[in-house]
């Protein structure tokens, strides 16, 4: 065998030796979940498409992470029935498929006491809450593939958890809803921060949730805060890591003064503190 050839072996064999899959799977970081979670999943080379729970999700490159190239963040509905789910990559030229558990959140009731025009609103304020509520769905499905944040997330105030996500919510004996969020111990007027860069895409007065902000953080990002005493940011500004939205108070349907703070991923509202541990892995 002249030089030629023996190069052009050793060529063959290497490629031969190459596991394609390296290059055209995915992997999942959290193939276990609860109902009301998120889950990541990484790859080397850029899926075409996710898809799971019969819906396509994108990938986008990764931020901090060094050992992954492209992520791909995939909310679970607290609706989401327990049980084995396919996770489907489709890449240009392979497919690879994961398996994927959503498990029951098991998770607590509530028992909470509010003035009776918070459980029963009256006829005249129907209107006013079917269109807050239409105005905030239209924004946490609106998807924005600009990316704002370039650097891990924070918790938007250092306090004690007072009410867990999920919790079933029963308001003067008669079940409403579950909690969508996570309440922080905050007295009236402690400073509530922006947990990473993004622009401001509420700011008001809403009938539940009070004094409120949500901020975009580009990709389907959305972070929320509820209950405000005052609003120091305005719809449309940019605000940085760190930057005070607005200051703590008991605005609209509470019990008391403190932060209710919930996050929002491709228009599926997710355990906010689940959420960010997973952004700070990308």
């Amino acid at each position: 065998m002249n030089t030629k050839n023996k190069k052009d072996y050793k060529i063959l064999l290497f490629l031969l030796f190459i596991p394609v899959f390296l290059f055209a799977e995915i992997f999942i970081y959290n193939p276990v979940v609860k109902n009301g979670e998120a889950v990541l999943v990484f790859s080397n080379q850029k899926p075409e498409f996710i898809k799971v729970f019969n819906k396509k999700y994108q990938s986008f490159p990764t931020i901090t992470n060094k050992k992954y190239k492209f992520y791909t963040l995939i909310p679970v509905s607290y609706y989401k029935k327990s049980g084995v789910y396919e996770i489907k990559a489709v890449f240009k030229n392979e497919i690879d498929t994961k398996k994927l558990v959503v498990k029951k959140g098991n998770y607590k009731k509530e028992f909470l006491k509010v003035a009776k025009k918070h459980v029963s609103p009256p006829k005249s304020l129907i209107k006013r809450i079917k269109s807050e509520y239409k105005e905030a769905m239209k924004i946490y499905n609106t998807f924005d593939k600009h990316i704002y944040w370039h650097d891990k997330f924070v918790l938007p105030i250092k306090s004690s958890v007072t009410s867990s996500f999920g919790n079933a919510r029963m308001f003067n004996g008669v079940l409403r809803s579950y909690h969508t969020g996570i309440d922080y111990k905050a007295k009236k007027g402690t400073p509530i921060k922006a947990v990473n860069d993004g622009v401001v895409v509420l700011a008001k007065k809403r009938y539940f949730a009070g004094n409120s902000v949500v901020v975009s953080h580009g990709r389907g990002v959305y972070s929320c805060y509820y209950h405000l005493s005052k609003i120091v940011v305005k719809k449309g500004q940019k605000v940085k890591k760190g930057e005070i939205v607005g200051l703590s108070g008991q605005t609209g349907r509470v019990t008391g003064p403190h932060l209710h703070f919930s996050m929002w991923l491709d228009g599926v509202i997710v355990n906010p503190s689940y959420l960010i541990t997973l952004l700070n892995k990308i």
